[in-house]
């Protein structure tokens, strides 16, 4: 731990997504370091679970993201029985791959609704909150936000939309003493980082990006930068720290991303992999319910 050990303890946070991969070690992190946590995602069992396991006062939502009133209630309901939050970490995603032309489109403005839609609703239910409190709203972001990949286009979309969203908070909320923060995150150990490597076409993409790229890191690694970030109320977080240098020349990636794709894409018939990951299952299960 370090000096900043202490600047969490007895906070609200917020985090979505809560149930499993990032926003669970998201949680059990902010936890760890004193927080209450507010717990919101579609896995209800998953999240309640979650909830007992963690040391500090913490409850959960039963929430999509994507539905403006139910957030506007839990966000009420957060107020009412852990306080204002603090923290805020919009973290809820879903992924799907595959060609755009084949791509069921449902599932493609699925992706949108809950990444990017779903991130600004969070952000205004519990704005009031940040504003009460001084607090801190973390955008989880992307590689893709910084450089579209082929076959991705739902993902690279939502996540380029949610770089600028955050882009844009900061510097209205910063004059009422609310910091806006975006995490640019790599491929990291999730289910649905797991699902999608059973599919050719992700596992082609990943196989033809830059060594470096093609890591995966650990979940615990990467919550615990991304906690790091909110005890410094910090505008950037890059997990791993080598993403930071890629801004300095994203201006070149369209370029050469299409290079690379005419040379190796080109070689095998691709199919559309659907949402991926057991949240991805769980949206879509909420979506045609």
């Amino acid at each position: 731990m370090t000096d900043r050990k202490h600047v969490l303890r007895g906070r609200t946070a917020v985090v979505t997504g809560a149930a499993r991969g990032v926003g669970e070690a998201v949680a059990r992190e902010l936890a760890a370091r004193g927080a209450r946590v507010a717990l919101v995602g579609l896995e209800e069992e998953s999240l309640a679970r979650l909830a007992h396991e963690l040391p500090t006062e913490s409850e959960h939502w039963y929430a999509d993201v994507a539905d403006d009133g139910t957030m506007a209630r839990v966000a009420d309901e957060v107020r009412d029985r852990l306080g204002p939050a603090s923290v805020v970490v919009a973290n809820a995603g879903v992924a799907e791959g595959g060609p755009f032309l084949d791509t069921d489109l449902a599932s493609w403005r699925r992706v949108i609704e809950v990444n990017l839609v779903g991130s600004a609703i969070t952000a205004r239910v519990f704005l009031p909150h940040l504003l009460d409190t001084r607090g801190y709203h973390l955008q989880v972001a992307s590689l893709a936000s910084i450089g579209a990949a082929p076959m991705m286009s739902a993902y690279c979309a939502s996540k380029a939309g949610v770089e600028s969203f955050s882009h844009s908070l900061r510097p209205e909320l910063a004059p009422r003493g609310v910091g806006v923060g975006t995490a640019y995150l790599n491929w990291t150990d999730t289910d649905m980082i797991r699902d999608a490597d059973q599919h050719a076409v992700l596992r082609e993409l990943r196989a033809h990006m830059p060594a470096p790229a093609r890591k995966v890191y650990p979940v615990e690694h990467v919550a615990g930068r991304l906690v790091d970030a909110v005890e410094r109320r910090a505008s950037t977080v890059y997990v791993p720290g080598w993403l930071r240098g890629v801004q300095a020349v994203r201006a070149a990636l369209p370029t050469l991303v299409s290079r690379v794709a005419r040379r190796e894409l080109t070689r095998s018939e691709f199919s559309a992999t659907g949402l991926l990951g057991a949240g991805g299952r769980a949206a879509e299960a909420r979506r045609v319910s």
